[in-house]
């Protein structure tokens, strides 16, 4: 009983601490779970990080095989392209890849006739509010990541509002410190929730560049990070943001622009990528 499955990173449009909608569009970069079922106990690893936290990984496959299988326990390994704690999704993308990959485990189909992608991405978010690695439940995250494309959810009730497949050229700054979602200052982040209502409906108008925009600079002073990188992508790139909780910054536009933008991100210390958007969304392998 082994299965297979990947799921991508993701970028942020709106971040959802403020007023718990939210926004996120998938990118090229992934996560890929392999879970063995076997026993009765649930272990989990992460390729290259012998010392990571494993309980979300874990957490998906106990509640996967509780709802669809008869309780086995076994083994998940995962093995990422995403770096961690970056504001890219990581914990999303892993969480959506072990519950498919479980899933494909126990021969249970995904899609038509199974189990909707939709309800897939809940476990995972279930997963993550059980362990406690995220503050909103991140299903905007998690439903970009399972579906591909842009999505815009409502994360109190997990409800996809809005899904769009877009095709972008993608920016991506990460610079060497790292932040977790959890450690966020949810209450200055509650300041913003009228300007938050704003970005929310330019995205549901399909607006993507410019609530993003919006967004990088609102969550860049909310979060105490520099908007420098940002101003620095402007005015080239159509839309810059930093992705999540941090420490990220992505950029949106023509490769072009992109690719100017990179050469003065590449200056400062960390990593810079040039990728595109991803509108296939998790799936088995």
């Amino acid at each position: 009983m082994r299965g297979r499955a990947r799921a991508p990173a993701a970028g942020t449009i709106l971040n959802a601490l403020a007023n718990h909608l939210g926004s996120a569009f998938a990118i090229d970069a992934s996560t890929t779970a392999v879970v063995t079922l076997e026993g009765d106990h649930v272990s989990g690893e992460i390729a290259d990080h012998p010392d990571a936290d494993t309980r979300l990984i874990e957490r998906c496959v106990e509640l996967v095989t509780d709802r669809y299988g008869t309780g086995q326990g076994g083994h998940v390994l995962t093995e990422s392209e995403v770096p961690m704690a970056a504001g890219l999704k990581s914990s999303s993308a892993a969480a959506n890849a072990t519950v498919l990959a479980t899933l494909n485990a126990l021969d249970m189909p995904i899609g038509e006739g199974g189990v909707s992608r939709e309800d897939a991405a809940r476990l995972g978010v279930t997963a993550a509010r059980d362990v406690g690695v995220t503050v909103t439940g991140a299903f905007d995250d998690a439903s970009a990541s399972m579906l591909g494309g842009v999505t815009v959810t409502d994360n109190d009730v997990d409800e996809l509002l809005a899904h769009d497949h877009v095709d972008w050229d993608v920016l991506v700054w990460t610079p060497l410190e790292r932040a977790y979602s959890a450690d966020a200052d949810v209450e200055r982040c509650e300041r913003l929730a009228p300007l938050a209502d704003f970005i929310a409906e330019t995205a549901l108008d399909g607006q993507y560049a410019q609530a993003m925009t919006v967004n990088g600079f609102a969550f860049c002073a909310a979060l105490e990070f520099p908007t420098d990188p940002l101003l620095e992508a402007l005015p080239e790139a159509d839309g810059v943001s930093l992705s999540g909780t941090g420490p990220s910054v992505t950029a949106i536009g023509p490769r072009v622009a992109l690719s100017d933008i990179e050469s003065r991100w590449s200056e400062r210390d960390g990593s810079t990528w040039l990728t595109t958007t991803q509108n296939r969304g998790a799936h088995t392998i």
